[in-house]
């Protein structure tokens, strides 16, 4: 068999494609590659996120849930964005502060540090870099 194959894509329900594919854009800096519906089920707008695709899913009414995310019940804890070092977490923080999103302070672990804030839908997202950079 061979090795176990990459990630390729990461799919975020957002409750309002509104509010979020306007505050996706801003967070990461470029244009949709893809913006459609899919049948009658949901919509989808698909930004490019270093070699990979984060798709963002608005559900019709008809298919909803209501409810913010909450990384303490099973599903998606967060997302991680990587960066190359430590120092770029304070870049980043400065830039989100600019952007007007809150944010935490950053944490470091023996297993590298992180910069945790959340999108409009509550779901937790986080620039993280690794040990000792």
């Amino acid at each position: 068999m061979a090795d176990f194959p990459p990630f390729t894509h990461v799919v975020v329900t957002v409750s309002d494609l509104s509010v979020s594919v306007p505050w996706y854009q801003q967070l990461i800096g470029a244009e949709p590659v893809l913006d459609e519906d899919v049948g009658d089920m949901f919509h989808h707008t698909v930004f490019p996120v270093g070699g990979l695709l984060l798709s963002l899913h608005g559900f019709k009414p008809k298919y909803a849930k209501k409810g913010p995310a909450d990384e303490f019940r099973p599903g998606l804890d967060h997302i991680a964005f990587g960066v190359p070092t430590r120092d770029d977490l304070s870049k980043w923080a400065a830039r989100l502060e600019e952007l007007g999103i809150e944010h935490g302070e950053i944490l470091d672990a023996h297993f590298g540090s992180g910069l945790a804030f959340r999108d409009p839908d509550n779901i937790q997202l986080e620039f993280f870099a690794p040990p000792n950079t």
